[in-house]
């Protein structure tokens, strides 16, 4: 029965008396909108009744069924329908972070149950750097006490490292059986990837390990469970595609003329990125393996800090990284203007990157949990971006509204000086995403939080000190930084 879970609305005789067959009717894209999945089901309903109350006048033979591949998994729960008008139980990867906290929060505000797991190691890292966030972000358990005053929704936090702790992830999975796993425990900064050979071996460690015992551990629980990852547009690569970047499959005619959809070619640019594309091989291997329902979100540059919720209270607001290593270009330069520093432009400047404010980060994450991949579909792959612009236009555009200079260093990273970058995000749009965009006038909820916050700031951490192999350290300090 395609309706699964009406069957129960039917005898077992009447079921076997149906003059219609309606076995073949496929479930609806992931991507339909809403309304139009409704109707398109009271169509189906309307069709069962009527096939029902024919059946008194007709018997048909019992048919053979046909025998079923056997999956190696455990049998799962049959996907949702009509998964948008569903409240969802959500397990949130990493929520401490500077998009998995807005993340929580959005979820938990639009209705669903919220709990957020986290090992707390982006603040240990800030130890490790001597630079911590900008902004006063206070404890996971304060930031919980305080949206249950702000909200009175509850948010609970669970302290678990996902890479380390395979067995303590799969029991909290059995218990808590969650709808929706979203994925952001993964050390997400490129620069810091690269810092040195213990930075190299740990974001490999971390982030393989964490997102494989993640999918070992939804396999082994038996559940079907949703997971939604948070990838980068950096899997890609930047200007090698000779055309629009699709979302994440590309046709193509392979020997002998033999057409084929594969994963776009991977163009990794970082071991931060390496790691993710190696995520995307295990993706594909664990949906045909196992049958695992799977969204992986191609994300850009996040910029903006703060977003609906985290405004709420001063206990709420969101992390926000300023240094070479973690703080994203626009976040940097306006926080460079704020103090008075030099706009520190990386090489020409001539480099095209993808950008998404955080607030449209949290939305496109329930976009993504109301709008799963059927059960048996491929890895579902969206471009999770607004637009694509020039770095130094984009530090022009700072500077003309603060009237800092630029200051145009050696660029401590292996790439092309200057680049295209022309992103498809149909599937976004598809589903109601009217992204933010730049806008000067945007800049000022950043420029506010920079200068309330700018004696946090630790002046010799905003230039960049990870280079990315030894011939870039070499030509930066016989030539200089700048």
């Amino acid at each position: 029965n395609p309706v699964r879970g009406w069957s129960k609305n039917f005898s077992s005789s009447s079921r076997l008396k149906l003059p219609i067959t309606l076995v073949r009717q496929r479930a609806p894209s992931p991507f339909v909108h809403p309304s139009a999945f409704r109707a398109r089901m009271r169509t189906v309903a309307a069709l069962l009744v009527a096939s029902a109350t024919a059946a008194s006048a007709f018997t048909a033979p019992r048919l053979a069924r046909a025998p079923r591949a056997v999956r190696p998994a455990v049998a799962r729960q049959p996907a949702v329908i009509m998964a948008a008008e569903k409240k969802k139980k959500v397990v949130v990867l990493g929520g401490d972070g500077f998009c998995g906290w807005p993340t929580t929060l959005h979820l938990s505000d639009a209705g669903h149950e919220v709990i957020m797991v986290d090992n707390l190691s982006r603040r240990n890292i800030d130890i490790e750097l001597g630079c911590s966030s900008l902004t006063p972000i206070e404890s996971p358990e304060v930031r919980c006490k305080a949206w249950k005053e702000v909200s009175g929704k509850d948010v609970r936090f669970v302290n678990i490292d996902v890479a380390q702790e395979y067995h303590v992830m799969l029991k909290f999975l059995e218990d808590e059986k969650p709808d929706v796993v979203i994925h952001f425990g993964e050390q997400r900064a490129a620069p810091y990837s690269m810092r040195n050979d213990k930075a190299k071996r740990y974001t490999i460690d971390n982030n393989l390990s964490g997102t494989h015992n993640l999918l070992c551990a939804i396999v082994e629980s038996g559940l079907d469970i949703h997971m939604v990852h948070l990838g980068t547009m950096g899997v890609y690569g930047y200007g090698t595609s000779g055309g629009e970047i699709p979302e994440g499959y590309i046709d193509v005619i392979l020997p002998g003329g033999r057409p084929s959809k594969i994963l776009h070619p991977a163009y990794p640019g970082s071991i931060y990125h390496a790691t993710k594309v190696l995520d995307a091989t295990l993706f594909q291997f664990y949906n045909k393996n196992d049958g695992l329902r799977i969204t992986d979100l191609h994300q850009g540059i996040v910029w903006g800090t703060n977003t609906p919720q985290t405004v709420q209270d001063e206990r709420l607001i969101n992390r926000f990284d300023y240094d070479g290593d973690y703080g994203t270009v626009l976040n940097r330069f306006l926080m460079q203007s704020a103090l008075g520093i030099p706009l520190t432009v990386y090489g020409t400047g001539g480099q095209t990157r993808a950008l998404i404010h955080i607030t449209d980060t949290a939305k496109c994450i329930e976009l993504a949990i109301e709008n799963p991949p059927e059960v048996g579909a491929p890895v579902e792959i969206l471009n999770q971006v607004a637009e694509t612009r020039r770095v130094r236009d984009i530090a022009q555009m700072v500077a003309s509204k603060t009237g800092t200079p630029l200051s145009y260093v050696n660029n401590p990273r292996n790439e092309a000086s200057e680049n295209e970058l022309d992103v498809s995000n149909e599937k976004f749009r598809n589903l109601g995403l009217d992204p933010i965009t730049l806008d000067e006038r945007l800049f000022d909820e950043v420029t506010s939080i920079c200068e309330k916050y700018k004696d946090r700031c630790v002046l010799d951490k905003v230039m960049p000190t990870s280079y990315w192999n030894k011939k870039r350290t070499e030509d930066i300090e016989t030539k200089g930084a700048v």
